[in-house]
């Protein structure tokens, strides 16, 4: 089969899988038929189905298990942030996507979402994961890369509470993007003794605002601390 026909199959399999998708003849948990049900069905060869499965995986749509059992199999699943934050990360190492150009784009929907959490319709029960964050972040002990890691989580589930599903993914697949040229940072400039003791009081003063729900107040805070933790580490 040509490169061009190859692709032409990939492509109809993907088409397929969306079509399905969108229609609801898919949905999540479902299994896909297996490759050579596949390829009687498009008239393709298992290489090109493969192929397909593999795009799809990449792009967090479905997870691929061998075996048997429950598990087994081509599964629909929704792991959106996990596939853009891939895309994002080999960008950034291109230098195609400018680690200050994806700063300033975080900024820009976190203040957003700070804001528009003010008066948004969540409980008090809601801010349980950010409070635990915070409070796990308190341990001398811990690494500065498992700092940062809680950290990026706390402001992933502050912005949650928008309530804006894409905002929250592309959140989350921020943090995946640039995380390791931030624990890079960190360790290269040294003094993480100071700047997590200055870290600390940021996030409470954000965790404070965000509970009184004081959108305005919030959104500033982030803001500066966020400013403040990338002019201490890039």
């Amino acid at each position: 089969m040509s490169e061009s026909a190859t692709g032409r199959a990939h492509d109809a399999v993907l088409r397929h899988i969306e079509d399905s998708l969108r229609s609801g003849e898919l949905k999540l948990g479902d299994r896909l038929p297996g490759e050579r049900a596949l390829a009687e069905q498009f008239g393709i060869s298992r290489a090109s189905v493969r192929d397909a499965i593999r795009s799809l995986e990449v792009m967090g749509v479905v997870r691929s298990a061998t075996g048997s059992g429950p598990n087994s199999g081509t599964i629909v699943v929704s792991d959106p942030s996990s596939a853009l934050g891939v895309a994002l990360r080999m960008h950034v190492a291109s230098h195609h996507l400018p680690v200050k150009d994806v700063v300033e784009a975080r900024i820009m929907m976190e203040t957003w979402s700070l804001e528009h959490a003010a008066s948004a319709a969540w409980s008090p029960e809601q801010l349980d994961d950010a409070r635990r964050l915070l409070e796990a972040m308190d341990d001398d002990a811990l690494p500065s890369q498992v700092f940062t890691l809680l950290d990026s989580q706390f402001h992933v589930a502050l912005s949650t509470l928008a309530g804006n599903v894409v905002v929250s993914t592309m959140m989350e697949s921020m943090r995946e993007a640039i995380r390791g040229y931030i624990d890079d940072a960190v360790e290269r400039r040294g003094g993480w003794a100071e700047a997590v003791d200055t870290l600390r009081a940021q996030h409470r003063g954000i965790f404070e605002a965000v509970e009184a729900r004081d959108g305005e107040r919030s959104a500033r805070l982030v803001r500066e601390h966020i400013e403040w933790f990338y002019g201490q580490a890039i």
